[in-house]
């Protein structure tokens, strides 16, 4: 399993054009994205946290006038943001280091901080809340329970790692977040279990 934590970043490098091709640009997500939305006003800044290739989900937050700053670890990956997006701002950066020094008024990390291991997830909860202005919205997609698994993505091994929801919850009351909505695998967006929450 650590072997194939430590791999995610280079398998996403290798594989940028593959994924970006499967990602594809249904954005079977968008009724959580709306909802998310909610919490952050016209104009705001929102800060996704493992960016991909900007599709679908970053090109649907600026055509609904919010301000993105992406970041993701696997720099091809943040070349095609920045070829897309050149509006937007886009940096090279592993999420367990992410120390911007600024605030959003939103922060996304959907299908990216499940790449983590439980230890390292545990450690993102006061990054999170170093990156959130006093009324910031969050959304983030975990396991249905604790664990780890190992999927697949072009033949190779694919890590994921969960905390269980009662974890979750605690980190998140610790960091000052409140859980406005928890869904354990949707089954009207994919099978995902997503986490919504909202600071103050």
């Amino acid at each position: 399993m650590a072997t194939a934590s430590s791999a995610i970043i280079d398998l996403y490098e290798r594989h940028a054009a593959a994924f970006d091709r499967l990602r594809g640009k249904t954005l079977f997500e968008g009724a959580w994205l709306n909802r998310f939305l909610a919490f952050v006003p016209e104009h705001a800044a929102i800060l996704d946290i493992g960016c991909g290739s900007g599709e679908p989900i970053a090109r649907y937050f600026l055509g609904r006038n919010r301000a993105i700053t992406g970041i993701d670890s696997a720099a091809a990956l943040v070349e095609l943001c920045r070829q897309r997006f050149p509006q937007a701002e886009w940096h090279v950066q592993d999420m367990r280091r992410l120390a911007l020094g600024r605030r959003f008024d939103g922060l996304v990390a959907w299908d990216s901080f499940f790449h983590l291991t439980p230890e390292d997830q545990r450690a993102m909860f006061p990054v999170f809340a170093e990156h959130a202005t006093a009324t910031a919205a969050l959304m983030f997609t975990s396991g249905p329970s604790h664990g780890e698994a190992i999927g697949s993505f072009e033949g190779e091994p694919l890590y994921h790692g969960s905390l269980a929801p009662e974890e979750y919850r605690a980190l998140l009351a610790e960091n000052g977040f409140s859980v406005v909505a928890h869904v354990v695998e949707d089954a009207s967006c994919g099978g995902h279990t997503i986490w919504l929450a909202r600071r103050g």
